[in-house]
């Protein structure tokens, strides 16, 4: 696919795919907007800038992997995919729809351009680790992205899993996570503390890259660095800090956001923020 170097060009799309997140939640009447804000520039950086992919070339072995472990911010991964050529982004208005492939959580049994159902939080991390160790027992130098929101750190499993991944040296797999500190039921201090993540993180033997989630051209320096990292055999993780509900003040650092759709006023009030950028 095209790949995009320019910051502003990156920022246009981040903003294309706001307007349509907000729409998308907006015309199903659910969906979680909070977290997928926050993932935006994340996403569009990793798929249009940092990931080796192609929608013209989906049975391509050599291909790097998304896999969405806080599977319910499918609003943010369905908008760029669609952007980025996989599917009209027509389709994005069947969100949540009665017999979408497009379901509130990524579900490969109807969309098989999911590399995984998910969407059980936790669980995520294990099923990437599986991909990126039979990669490594095939010889395939693909990489395995997966992202993690932070309110999921909760889960043993996902512990589990980095000293898993540790322990078998799962270099070719990154791990992103969207640390907006705040989740369904308040802020990430408030429902279970896990501070210092980065220490915590360092304490499992990770390269930990500590980088602001909103800020393109430092995501764009991040991703090649965690790249060149992996290919030295390091684990990594990226510690990207972000805002809850980023680009609309209403719904920024909120838990009330996390899986709520807006009514017509509020819709109309978010967008007119967002197409204001």
């Amino acid at each position: 696919m095209h790949r995009i170097d320019d910051v502003g060009e990156l920022a246009s799309v981040c903003r294309e795919v706001r307007r349509d997140i907000l729409l998308m939640v907006y015309n199903a009447g659910s969906g979680h907007i909070g977290g997928s804000f926050s993932a935006t520039e994340l996403l569009v950086t990793l798929f249009f800038n940092a990931m080796n992919h192609d929608p013209e070339h989906l049975a391509d072995k050599t291909r790097d992997r998304f896999i969405l472990s806080k599977g319910h911010c499918t609003p943010a991964y369905y908008a760029v995919l669609a952007h980025a050529g996989y599917f009209d982004p027509d389709e994005l208005l069947n969100f949540r729809k009665i017999n979408s492939r497009l379901q509130g959580h990524p579900d490969k049994s109807k969309f098989p351009l999911m590399e995984t159902t998910s969407g059980s939080l936790g669980q995520g991390l294990s099923i990437a680790a599986g991909k990126a160790f039979a990669l490594r027992l095939d010889n395939n130098s693909a990489k395995i992205y997966c992202m993690l929101g932070d309110g999921e750190l909760n889960e043993g499993q996902i512990w589990e899993s980095l000293a898993t991944i540790q322990k078998y040296n799962l270099s070719n797999l990154i791990i992103i996570v969207d640390n907006n500190k705040v989740q369904l039921d308040g802020s990430n201090i408030d429902v279970k503390n896990l501070e210092p993540l980065n220490a915590k993180f360092k304490a499992f033997n990770y390269e930990v890259l500590e980088v602001d989630g909103h800020d393109i051209n430092e995501l764009i320096n991040t991703y090649n660095f965690a790249k060149t990292l992996s290919d030295k055999g390091k684990n990594v993780i990226i510690l990207a800090n972000t805002i809850k509900g980023k680009g609309v003040s209403f719904m920024e650092n909120t838990a009330e956001w996390h899986g709520k759709a807006p009514n017509d006023e509020e819709y109309q009030k978010a967008l007119k923020e967002l197409e204001s950028e």
